[in-house]
């Protein structure tokens, strides 16, 4: 496999990766424009430019989007995260070029028709209601919003339904105009690709666009605190969130070893001691998100009303107590899991795409998976135990969310993960 980076003069970059004997590819254009590049009064509206890419350009109707991408077999999509929105499409190797062009077109030359952007408007209105209905998805947002308070990376990417529902026309050109800029853009593609072409392709698409500053989103503050909101449900839900690294920071790899060897599947000490000795909750599982400058462990767990308050006590006692006790073989366990995780996750072109896509916004390089493979090896259990023990110093976040009444609160937590 090779991997090619190339820079046009007005700061666009393309990244590919070439994967001998596959018949298809994945290409797309990442954006450094999502959630936390957005102003208070923006909430949401990089979402919503995602909905309203595929509602028409210039040259094509939203049916004919769909229409010439399936014609050929292959399927389109978007995403928006905190730090990037994606477009992006999986299709055989003859037509990658439509891939892009349909691509290139949709980003740059949306329409932005108003009756398009009323019927949106209402799908994105649904599905805000949607995710307040689905406890185990929002009280993740309500996490998000209680570690970092008063920023953009403490909002909700689907934004609040009254700002979604005043959005119009010129709020989204202003949008773009501010944040789709060339330095923004990554044309990531991989699989059957030839790098040459689309480069070539690129200079065509994107070459004319004039090179301009790029904004500097505010950078992140984890501060900690809590969200509570009692009702009557089935489960109480707890969701925990501590400070790490990001990305930029090697300790990160520490953070990831750390969190699979507290919660990273069954054999992992919340699972066993929460779960399996206990039996205090059906679910429960801690992960490291991580962006460019900040990152979060999140530990959460969904149990009885009679329970939450003992599950809370022990998930922060364990997190305590790993500081001591964390063995070799938990760790060695920990980053035989991330290695696989993360070789077994690259083995589709789309999964090759979006991680060159990430590493070119992190780094403005593609590092080796080598690299990353040394990192991963390098950490022993002194430097998770050191990770755990400096865990002990922070302020967490809190989030809960149903029959909730018996779970202590932050601080209380606070103090009994210091003691």
């Amino acid at each position: 496999m090779s991997t090619q980076l190339h820079r046009l003069s007005n700061g666009f970059r393309v990244v590919t990766e070439h994967m001998p004997g596959l018949q298809s590819a994945s290409v797309g254009i990442w954006v450094s424009a999502g959630g936390r590049h957005e102003a208070i009064e923006q909430n949401g509206i990089a979402h919503f430019l995602e909905h309203m890419a595929f509602k028409g350009t210039a040259q094509r109707s939203a049916l004919d989007i769909a229409e010439q991408i399936e014609d050929v077999g292959g399927y389109i999509n978007a995403y928006t995260s905190r730090e990037v929105t994606a477009f992006y499409a999986r299709v055989l190797k003859d037509d990658v070029a439509l891939a892009a062009e349909l691509i290139a077109d949709i980003v740059l030359n949306p329409t932005f028709d108003p009756r398009e952007i009323e019927i949106e408007r209402g799908v994105i209105l649904q599905e805000i209601g949607q995710a307040l209905d689905t406890p185990d998805d929002i009280i993740f947002d309500w996490l998000q919003e209680a570690a970092y308070p008063a920023q953009p990376m403490g909002r909700t990417i689907l934004g609040p339904s009254e700002r979604v529902s005043a959005f119009d026309r010129t709020d989204l050109q202003t949008f773009t105009a501010q944040n789709y800029g060339p330095g923004q853009m990554i044309l990531a593609a991989a699989g059957a690709v030839d790098h040459d072409a689309l480069c070539r392709m690129a200079e065509d698409l994107f070459g004319h666009l004039p090179a301009r500053p790029q904004a500097v989103p505010q950078a992140s503050l984890f501060k900690g605190g809590e969200f509570r909101q009692i009702r009557d449900l089935e489960q109480a839900h707890l969701a925990l969130g501590f400070d790490q690294p990001g990305y930029r920071d090697d300790a990160i790899y520490a953070a990831q070893i750390f969190a699979g060897a507290m919660g990273g599947g069954m054999s992992s000490r919340l699972f066993q001691e929460a779960r399996e000795k206990r039996g205090l909750c059906y679910t429960i599982f801690a992960s490291i998100g991580a962006y460019s400058d900040a990152g979060m462990l999140t530990v959460y767990a969904g149990t009885g009303a009679e329970d939450v308050g003992d599950l809370a006590r022990l998930t922060i006692d364990e997190l305590k107590r790993s500081a001591e006790d964390m063995t070799e073989v938990e760790v060695a366990r920990a980053r035989a899991q991330m290695k696989s995780g993360m070789l077994m996750g690259l083995e589709s072109p789309s999964s090759r795409a979006e991680r060159l896509a990430r590493v070119v916004a992190v780094w403005d390089r593609v590092p080796p998976l080598s690299e990353a493979i040394e990192k991963i090896d390098a950490v022993d259990v002194a430097m998770v135990r050191a990770h755990a023990e400096a865990l002990t110093a922070t302020v967490p976040a809190l989030a809960l969310y149903g029959p909730v009444e018996a779970a202590p609160d932050a601080d209380v937590l606070r103090q009994r993960l210091a003691a």
